[in-house]
C-alpha cells in the first residue's frame, strides 16, 4: 500500500513543520499594517484576523488511551432494530474525518468573517482561496500527516486531505473501522428498509482529541431531497383551477424582467449545485427550448465514481436544481457536482465539500435536508465548518429549509409528526442562507393574476406579483408538506439576525428568506422527456441562488454570507428604504402532530424575512450595511486553577455599526466546586470595555480538564466563547 504519510508514530509524534510568520501576508492579497500606517483600521480590528496553525499532536498516538466522541450514534440505530454485525470486509468508502481548529484559530476566523462582511474594514470582500484558508485556519500539515498515518496504520486508505485542511477523505472496511474507532457496524431492519450504522459512539486516541472532531457518518442514513407533490400538468399548463410556474412566470412574479432588459442575466457567473444522482442533459435542453431560454448546457462534474441515475426521486431533485437555477440566471454556467453515496458517506456531503474545497463558484445551492439530531455532533460540526470556509472564500451558500413544517425530524410524507420540533441541520448554521417556502394566495380570484392562455414562446401566463402566504399543504392523510422553520438546538443567534419579529431566544432561527414552494402552482420541469410540476423548498433554494448570481454580476464581486445583507436590507426597508421583501403575514407551518409558527409582520420562523422583489434587491444591494453589533474576545482561551485557589482572564468587548446597548456576561459548563465572577458584571451602553472573569475552585473541586462557555449578551445579540478550564491539585 502506498504510504504518503509514512513515518513511525514516534517520528510523527515529535516532528514539527517550519513556517514563516510572514507567509499569511505574502499569500493573501490583504493590506498589511505597514500599508495601513497612514490610515489605521478602526478599533474593532486591532490585529490581523489570522492564526498560524500549530502542531497539536505532540504525544505518542496510543490506541489504548482513548476518548469517546459523543453524539455520533444515529437515533434509529436501536437495539430493537439490530440484525447483527456486518461482514468484516463490508466496504466503508470515502469517509470524512473532520479536523478541528484550535480556539485561537476559531476566534481569528470569526474576526475575519466579521471583517470580510463589514464595509468599514480593510478586509471587506477580501476573500480567501482554500489554500489560504488552510494556512490560517486548517490544522497543521504535520498534524494532518500524523492523523493520516494513524488511519493507514489501521489499514485504511487515505485518499485526500482537503484543500482547506479541515477534513480527510479515507476508505476502509468495517473491520478496519472497528480497529480504529472501536465501534462495530451493524445491520438495522427498520420496517422494510435495511440500514447499516455504528452500534455505539466511536472512540479515538486521546492524543488526537483536540484535533479530530470525528467521522461525519459511519452509517447509510441519508439526507432527503426537499421536493414532493410531483404531478403531470395538463397540456395547456392549467387544469381545474391550478396554474403552473414556467420560468417566464417566475420572472414576472418576482420582477426579474427589468434586470434581463439590462442584460443582468448571469452572464459570466456560475452556480454550483450539490447532487448525488446524475441527469440526462437532454432534459435540460428540452426544458430550455420549451420555455424560450437560450441554449446553455450545464457542466456536469463527477466527483469519483459516477452514480448514474439511480432513482426517480433523486433524478427529479437533480433535474429541478439544474433546470431552475439556470432558468433564473439564464446565462450563468451551472456546475452540477455529483458524488455517489457510499455505505458510510452521503453523496451530498461529498459534493458539498468538493465545491467548497475547489472554490468552484461564487454561489452554491443544496436542496437536501436532515434534522440536527439525525446529523449527530460530527455531521453538524462538519457542515458548520464547511459553510464557514465557504463564507471566507466569498461563496454564498443556499440551503432548502425543508418540507416538513416545524417537524424537521419527521418525513414529509408521514401522516403525523412524532419527533417534536426540529430544523434542517444543513441550513441551520449561521453561515448559510436557509430558504423557506411560500404559497400564492390566488385561489379566490385567479383571473386577477393569471391569463387564460399561455404565451406560445415561453408558456407564461402570470400577469403580476401574486400575494403569498406560508406554504402549507399538510393535513390528515396529506402528509406534512409545509415550509420548514424554527429554532436551532445547536447554534446561538448570530449578530446579524436582528430586527422586528426575530425571536429573543438566543438561538439561530430559520428560514431567512422564502420563495414559492407549493404544489399548488408548482414549478414546471422536464424529466426523461416528460413534463412535470413539482413543489417543495427544493426549488426555492436553487431559484434564489439564481437571483444571487445576478447580484454578483451586478456588483462584480462575491458576496459571501448574504444574510449580513438580507437582514440589513430588511431593517432599512422598515425604516423607509427600498421595498426588497414581500412581508408574509398570513399562514403557519403547523403540521399534524406538531404546532408550528405563524407568519407575522417582520421576521417569522415560517417564511423568514419574506419573499423578494429581484429587481429591487439587485439594484439596491449596495444599500446594505452592517447592523449594530459587538465583538467579544478572551485574553486567554484556557485557564488553570489550583483547587483551593483562583485564577482570572480578561474579557474585552468592542462595538461597531452604532451598537449602543449594555452587554452582560455569564459562564456555563463549569464543574462542581468551581464558581465564576465577572468584574464588572456588565458593561453599560454603548457596551465597550473590559471585564475580569475570576474562577475560584474549592478544595473539593475534582481535578481534570473541562470545557466551559463564556457568553456576552446585549439586546438581541449574543456571542459565545469556548474556554478550557484545568483544575489542578
Amino acid at each position: 500500500m502506498s504510504r504518503p504519510f509514512a513515518a513511525s508514530r514516534q517520528r510523527r509524534a515529535f516532528s514539527f513543520l517550519t513556517l514563516t510568520i510572514l507567509l499569511p501576508f505574502l499569500s493573501l492579497n490583504l493590506p498589511t499594517w505597514a500599508q495601513l500606517a497612514d490610515d489605521p483600521p478602526s478599533p474593532l480590528f486591532i490585529q490581523p484576523p489570522f492564526a498560524q496553525p500549530k502542531d497539536r499532536v505532540t504525544s505518542f498516538i496510543d490506541d489504548e488511551q482513548r476518548v469517546t466522541l459523543g453524539g455520533n450514534l444515529h437515533p434509529l440505530a436501536l437495539a430493537q432494530y439490530d440484525a447483527g454485525v456486518v461482514a468484516p470486509d463490508y466496504p466503508m468508502q470515502h469517509m470524512l474525518l473532520t479536523l478541528l481548529p484550535d480556539a485561537t484559530q476559531q476566534d481569528a476566523l470569526n474576526q475575519l468573517l466579521d471583517a470580510q462582511h463589514n464595509p468599514e474594514s480593510p478586509y471587506y470582500h477580501q476573500w480567501l482561496t482554500p489554500e489560504q484558508f488552510a494556512e490560517r485556519f486548517g490544522v497543521s500539515e504535520t498534524d494532518a500527516a500524523q492523523i493520516g498515518g494513524w488511519l493507514q496504520d489501521h489499514g485504511m486508505e487515505v485518499e485526500e486531505v482537503t484543500a482547506g485542511r479541515r477534513s480527510i477523505v479515507f476508505s476502509g472496511t468495517a473491520a478496519q473501522v472497528e480497529s480504529a474507532f472501536h465501534t462495530q457496524i451493524h445491520t438495522y431492519k427498520i420496517g422494510d428498509e435495511l440500514h447499516h450504522a455504528n452500534a455505539k459512539d466511536p472512540e479515538i486516541p486521546a492524543a488526537l482529541a483536540h484535533v479530530v472532531g470525528g467521522v461525519v457518518s459511519l452509517h447509510d442514513f441519508r439526507s432527503q431531497p426537499m421536493h414532493g407533490l410531483v404531478r403531470k400538468p395538463a397540456p395547456d399548463f392549467t387544469a381545474s383551477g391550478l396554474y403552473y410556474l414556467a420560468p417566464a412566470d417566475f420572472a414576472t412574479i418576482y420582477d426579474l424582467d427589468p434586470l434581463y432588459q439590462q442584460s443582468i442575466n448571469g452572464n459570466g457567473q456560475s452556480i454550483a449545485i450539490v447532487g448525488r444522482s446524475n441527469i440526462h442533459i437532454a432534459d435540460v435542453r428540452q426544458f430550455r427550448t420549451s420555455f424560450g431560454l437560450p441554449a446553455n448546457d450545464p457542466q456536469i462534474i463527477v466527483n469519483g465514481t459516477d452514480p448514474g441515475i439511480f432513482s426517480s426521486g433523486e433524478e427529479t431533485e437533480a433535474d429541478l436544481d439544474v433546470e431552475w437555477s439556470g432558468a433564473v440566471a439564464r446565462n450563468a454556467t451551472i456546475k452540477f457536482v455529483v458524488s455517489k453515496s457510499t455505505n458510510s458517506s452521503d453523496g451530498v456531503d461529498l459534493s458539498a465539500q468538493y465545491i467548497v474545497n475547489h472554490n468552484l463558484a461564487p454561489v452554491m445551492s443544496t436542496s437536501f435536508g436532515l434534522c440536527e439530531a439525525a446529523l449527530g455532533s460530527s455531521g453538524n460540526s462538519f457542515l458548520n465548518s464547511l459553510w464557514q470556509q465557504a463564507a471566507s472564500q466569498g461563496i454564498t451558500v443556499f440551503v432548502s429549509s425543508g418540507d416538513n413544517g416545524a417537524a424537521g425530524c419527521d418525513s414529509s410524507s408521514a401522516s403525523r409528526a412524532t419527533h417534536g420540533r426540529g430544523v434542517n441541520g444543513l441550513c441551520s448554521t449561521p453561515y448559510s442562507v436557509c430558504v423557506g417556502g411560500t404559497e400564492f394566495n390566488d385561489a379566490s380570484n385567479p383571473a386577477l393574476y393569471w391569463s387564460a392562455s399561455n404565451a406560445s414562446s415561453t408558456q407564461s401566463s402570470a400577469l403580476s406579483y401574486i400575494p403569498e402566504t406560508v406554504w402549507n399543504e399538510s393535513g390528515p392523510g396529506a402528509g406534512l408538506w409545509s415550509s420548514g422553520g424554527g429554532a436551532s438546538s445547536i447554534y446561538a443567534k448570530p449578530s446579524w439576525q436582528a430586527g422586528p419579529g426575530v425571536p429573543a431566544d438566543g438561538k439561530r432561527d430559520v428560514p431567512d428568506v422564502s420563495l414559492t414552494a407549493a404544489g399548488h402552482d408548482g414549478y414546471l420541469m422536464y424529466q426523461n422527456g416528460g413534463l412535470y410540476a413539482v413543489g417543495g423548498t427544493s426549488v426555492s433554494s436553487p431559484s434564489l441562488a439564481g437571483v444571487m448570481a445576478l447580484v454578483v454580476q451586478h456588483t462584480a464581486v462575491r458576496q459571501g454570507n448574504a444574510n449580513t445583507s438580507f437582514y440589513s436590507l430588511a431593517s432599512k426597508q422598515r425604516a423607509g428604504g427600498a421595498s426588497v421583501f414581500h412581508d408574509i403575514t398570513s399562514g403557519n407551518n403547523s403540521v399534524p402532530g406538531q404546532t408550528g409558527f405563524s407568519a407575522t409582520a417582520g421576521y417569522d420562523q415560517a417564511t423568514g424575512l419574506g419573499s423578494i422583489d429581484a429587481s429591487v434587491i439587485v439594484s439596491h444591494w449596495s444599500d446594505a450595511s452592517i447592523l449594530p453589533t459587538f465583538h467579544a474576545t478572551l485574553s486567554a482561551n484556557s485557564l488553570a486553577v489550583t483547587a483551593g485557589s483562583n485564577n482570572h482572564t480578561t474579557l474585552n468587548v468592542t462595538v461597531g455599526g452604532g451598537f449602543n446597548t449594555a452587554v452582560a456576561f455569564s459562564v456555563t459548563g463549569l464543574p462542581s466546586g468551581v464558581s465564576a465572577a465577572f468584574t464588572p458584571a456588565f458593561l453599560s451602553a454603548p457596551g465597550s470595555g473590559s471585564s475580569v472573569l475570576k474562577l475560584t475552585a474549592s478544595k473539593s473541586a475534582k481535578p481534570g480538564v473541562y470545557s466551559a462557555t463564556v457568553s456576552a449578551a446585549g439586546g438581541s445579540t449574543r456571542q459565545q466563547m469556548a474556554v478550557s478550564v484545568t483544575i489542578k491539585r
